[in-house]
């Protein structure tokens, strides 16, 4: 099984969307710079766990690599809601990324879903 070349791309947006984020917090509130940087790693590894899924050898595999993205994902949805709620970082981007976040959460749950699923039929 392989990911689309759409979702490949839009999951490179989304951290390439997140390192800008990240760029532009005032990172001298040291809860601010602490919970950014969680974010950047974990928004970040979605996109690279997209990349290892592509390049899995079996619906099994592939599976795990996107409960990976999926957990990344959710974590960076952690992060950025506690810092438009707890630290008042608010405006376009982290809305837009908080979108971006629960659609790319629902989309990699369905795929999974649909593959275990189609995998447990074929049995």
């Amino acid at each position: 099984m392989r990911l689309s070349d759409e979702l490949r791309t839009r999951t490179k947006r989304y951290a390439a969307g997140i390192v800008r984020f990240y760029a532009s917090l005032p990172k001298q509130r040291e809860e601010v710079r602490v919970i950014g940087h969680q974010l950047l790693r974990s928004g970040t590894s979605v996109a690279g766990h997209a990349r290892e899924a592509s390049r899995a050898r079996s619906d099994a595999e592939f599976c795990s690599k996107l409960d990976g993205l999926l957990q990344e994902a959710d974590e960076s949805l952690l992060w950025l809601e506690l810092l438009k709620e707890e630290c008042a970082i608010d405006g376009d981007s982290v809305k837009s990324l908080l979108s971006e976040t629960d659609e790319l959460l629902a989309v990699f749950t369905a795929i999974v879903s649909k593959t275990r699923k189609r995998n447990s039929e074929e049995r």
